[in-house]
């Protein structure tokens, strides 16, 4: 495999991420993001955390859906993420009217 067939295929794996990433996020109610993942989820619990004067944050997500190009399987029915990096939580905007996709509009 030469690296030129080796980016094009790390290419069309991302693309392929983002269509799928673009088909699920209406399913989500939040945006999760930490210093090595991207996540979509509809419940989240965010605990800053102390020991020993270190402050780390304990993330605890519920039906949730990781962005990560490597993992066959991406979504997730719980998941727990201990870090010591900023945590980005942002709840997704519902439209508040959404019109039926075959609707011609």
């Amino acid at each position: 495999m030469s690296a030129e067939d080796l980016e094009n295929y790390e290419t069309e794996m991302e693309l392929s991420l983002y269509r799928e990433y673009r088909d699920v996020v209406g399913l989500f109610s939040h945006v999760v993001e930490t210093e090595r993942r991207f996540y979509l989820a509809n419940s989240v619990d965010v605990q800053a955390r102390s020991d020993g004067g270190e402050v780390y944050f304990e993330v605890t997500m519920n039906d949730a859906w990781v962005w990560d190009v490597y993992r066959p399987a991406r979504f997730v029915k719980n998941v727990k993420v201990i870090t010591f990096k900023d945590v980005n939580v942002e709840e997704l905007a519902k439209p508040d009217i959404e019109l039926p996709k075959d609707s011609g509009f």
